[in-house]
């Protein structure tokens, strides 16, 4: 093997864990924020049915 595809090879797996840890903590994040706005979403979907009921009340 050509010595500097060896050590371009070299780096690159030593490099692994780092590359793989950093895209697997960005999934991470990515979903946590896909439940938090999940989450206010729905709270706020309740609260303007209330709203609209309330509304609805006062015709």
């Amino acid at each position: 093997m050509d010595p500097v595809l060896a050590e371009i090879y070299s780096t690159v797996l030593d490099a692994a864990p780092f590359v793989i840890a950093g895209y697997a903590l960005l999934f991470l994040v990515l979903c946590g924020y896909v439940v938090f706005i999940t989450t206010k979403l729905k709270r706020t979907e309740k609260k303007l049915a209330a709203l609209e009921e309330h509304v609805d009340e006062l015709k």
